[in-house]
């Protein structure tokens, strides 16, 4: 595994969200929405709704549009239809990429999809051709800054049910299964912690490296597909050290 890739792509999608907050906030509205439809528009009593709010703050989305989004969902407004539907393939030199998109139109979803994957020396595979090779995580991020023990963080987040703890590049990333991801992020939160990144992640288990003449293609593919609006999240294992 490449630490290098992984705090990189932490950055990528840092400087992405800065760059596109408007798209930011229309994906993560997507999320609400599924969430309040499968749930209820009540985070006391909806464990989904409560994570799609905390990756909301995290992403500087504010109060305001957080609550519109929680109201049309419930009713109170027209609110779209969304499912879930998630892609696999392969990039250039057979980098694994998972695409996880929300949509009121699969035909369309899956057209846009194939043909970036197509244009840009990819193809798209069959559900669970490269799945295996990743491992769901909670991923928490929080940004070191003088008031956080560094020490402390680790303790509060073991205490809390974390399974790993890392500090690089002036980022501490705490890792924990699934299930206990809210109340991981929870326990944190109770004790005043703020995230950078706080939601469940495909974490790759080993990573490609990519020839030189075919990095240009492996960006575009990802930038391409990320700019769709369907698209919720997009994972991959290729090495960029």
């Amino acid at each position: 595994m490449s630490g290098h890739s992984k705090w990189a792509n932490i950055k990528h999608k840092k400087e992405k969200s800065d760059a596109s907050r408007g798209k930011i906030f229309t994906k993560i509205g997507r999320e609400i929405t599924v969430a309040v439809r499968s749930g209820g528009p009540d985070p006391n009593s909806n464990s989904r709704l409560r994570d799609v709010i905390a990756k909301a703050k995290a992403n500087n989305v504010p109060n305001d549009t957080i609550a519109k989004s929680i109201k049309k969902a419930s009713g109170e407004g027209n609110a779209e239809n969304y499912e879930q539907i998630t892609y696999e393939g392969y990039g250039p030199n057979g980098v694994a990429v998972i695409v996880e998109a929300m949509t009121d139109n699969r035909n369309r979803t899956a057209s846009d999809v194939r043909h970036f994957f197509d244009k840009y020396g990819g193809n798209l595979g069959t559900n669970g051709c490269v799945s295996y090779l990743f491992d769901r995580k909670g991923i928490l991020i929080i940004e070191e800054n003088a008031k956080i023990d560094g020490d402390q963080l680790m303790m509060d987040a073991l205490e809390a049910g974390a399974e790993d703890f890392e500090n690089e590049d002036e980022l501490y990333e705490i890792t924990c299964d699934p299930a206990q991801f809210s109340n991981v992020r929870e326990a944190l939160e109770q004790k005043g912690y703020e995230f950078l990144e706080a939601e469940i992640q495909m974490i790759p288990q080993t990573y490609v490296r990519i020839d030189e003449d075919k990095i240009a293609s492996m960006e575009k593919l990802i930038d391409y597909l990320d700019d769709l609006d369907d698209v919720q999240n997009i994972y991959h294992n290729w090495d960029q050290e």
